[in-house]
């Protein structure tokens, strides 16, 4: 598949982020795109949105439980970048109308406080390069129609991003156990899901490690100050506007998402 129809893929896309009108699947419209070429479209959005002016404040790991892979015929996660325009205020209404159809996540997110080079980085590599960590929800999103994806979709959808909502208690890595520590996710009250950071790859550390050494390969490094998702500890629920969303990890604190109306 040549650069114009990489580039075709990534307009689709980025139209749809406008309209907020979601498109088909690319496995329908583009059926010879491959994991590479996927990337190469994820890869052309990031650099129209950093023409318009946005900044990479960070990156993202999904399809980190095994349950995802399976369900997506992959033996690996994917990963997508942050832009500075998807980070929220906690407690602050969202505006719905950003999204399509957007999901949340419950996440530990990593702050970093040295660079990341891969590949060759170690899981005590990766904890040492973290200053800390907060509770964070991740918004999923979908720019192709009824998150009707493939790995295909969701890879060259920038690993469907929406935004985050980081918490505001740092923690230290040594003062909690990543693994271990459980998280309790409430939709506007209720308890909906339950798990534990060891759903994320055995512990959102080896996602941490995987990611550096992942896009080392292509030249791309960690920065300090960068936040890393690395995967959801719970399954993907579904938000509406007016919703509030919490998260309370053990060790870790809460972390709130509200959805306003939506402007759209």
């Amino acid at each position: 598949m040549g650069d114009g129809t990489h580039q075709e893929a990534a307009d689709l896309l980025l139209g749809a982020y406008g309209s907020r009108v979601a498109v088909p699947p690319l496995v329908q419209s583009h059926p010879d795109l491959d994991l590479a070429g996927a990337y190469a479209v994820q890869q052309l959005q990031v650099e129209a949105w950093q023409r318009d002016g946005r900044v990479l404040q960070g990156h993202k790991v999904g399809l980190t439980s095994a349950a995802m892979q399976r369900q997506m015929g992959v033996d690996q996660p994917d990963y997508g970048v942050l832009r500075d325009d998807m980070f929220y205020p906690e407690h602050h209404p969202i505006d719905a109308g950003t999204f399509i159809a957007p999901r949340v996540e419950p996440e530990v997110a990593f702050v970093l406080g040295r660079e990341l080079r891969g590949p060759g980085v170690t899981v005590a590599q990766a904890a040492a390069a973290v200053d800390f960590v907060l509770p964070a929800l991740e918004i999923i999103d979908s720019r192709i129609r009824d998150w009707k994806i493939s790995i295909i979709d969701t890879i060259a959808d920038n690993a469907s991003s929406g935004g985050v909502v980081l918490g505001s208690r740092p923690v230290r890595l040594t003062d909690v156990d990543l693994r271990l520590a459980g998280c309790n996710l409430y939709g506007n009250g209720d308890l909906v899901a339950t798990g534990a950071g060891g759903a994320v790859l055995g512990s959102p550390l080896i996602s941490l490690a995987w990611l550096a050494n992942t896009v080392g390969e292509h030249g791309v490094v960690l920065q300090p100050g960068q936040v890393v998702l690395p995967g959801s500890v719970t399954s993907a629920q579904p938000a509406s506007p007016g919703d509030t969303w919490s998260a309370v990890f053990a060790g870790l604190g809460t972390v709130t998402a509200r959805f306003g109306r939506n402007s759209a």
